[in-house]
């Protein structure tokens, strides 16, 4: 199950990066954080950006809700969702 969070209005979402894949896509859950794949490579914040864009085009909001909260230059990487809860993005991915 993915480890989201609820802090205040935002929901935090532990995510793991596959840059340079073959397409954007959320692939599901793997240990405790959702797994995504973009096609962007991880340079000069490429692939932060499609991450954050595939998100909220999957939730529904805008990009500028979506930012990296922690691991900027690493797979694993911690998401803040501005405006949304946990129960807002149940069941919008894989083993959710």
């Amino acid at each position: 199950m993915i480890q989201m969070s609820q802090q205040g209005a935002d929901v935090i979402l532990p995510v793991k990066v596959v840059p340079k894949a073959s397409r954007d896509r959320i692939v599901g859950e793997l240990d405790g954080r959702l797994k995504v794949a973009v096609s962007a490579a991880p340079e000069k914040g490429a692939a932060n950006q499609a991450v954050c864009k595939l998100i909220a085009k999957t939730l529904g909001i805008r990009v500028q809700q979506v930012q990296v909260d922690a691991g900027h230059t690493s797979p694993q990487k911690t998401l803040r969702i501005a405006g949304v809860t946990i129960d807002q993005m149940k069941g919008l991915w894989p083993a959710n």
